[in-house]
């Protein structure tokens, strides 16, 4: 399984698809997602706009990646 790392709190689902490459456009994305092919932690979902934070799980086509966080760098200035 992948991990797409992520530096937000949250990514939307079509952002998602493209970023970890299921995806070449965001036209491309939002025609699987419409058409019902995408899982979000098993579950069918329909809604490109959704928010996926890290821990979830996102599946298109038989391959699946969990959502990761980037690591908290300290605020500049502060050992």
């Amino acid at each position: 399984m992948k991990t797409a790392t992520i530096s937000t709190p949250s990514i939307k689902l079509d952002a998602l698809l493209k970023y970890a490459g299921f995806c070449g456009t965001g036209g491309e994305a939002k025609t699987v997602i419409q058409g019902g092919r995408v899982l979000v932690n098993g579950a069918v979902c329909v809604q490109r706009g959704k928010k996926i934070i890290p821990g979830d799980r996102v599946s298109l086509g038989g391959e699946e990646i969990t959502v990761g966080a980037a690591p908290m760098e300290p605020p500049a200035g502060n050992p």
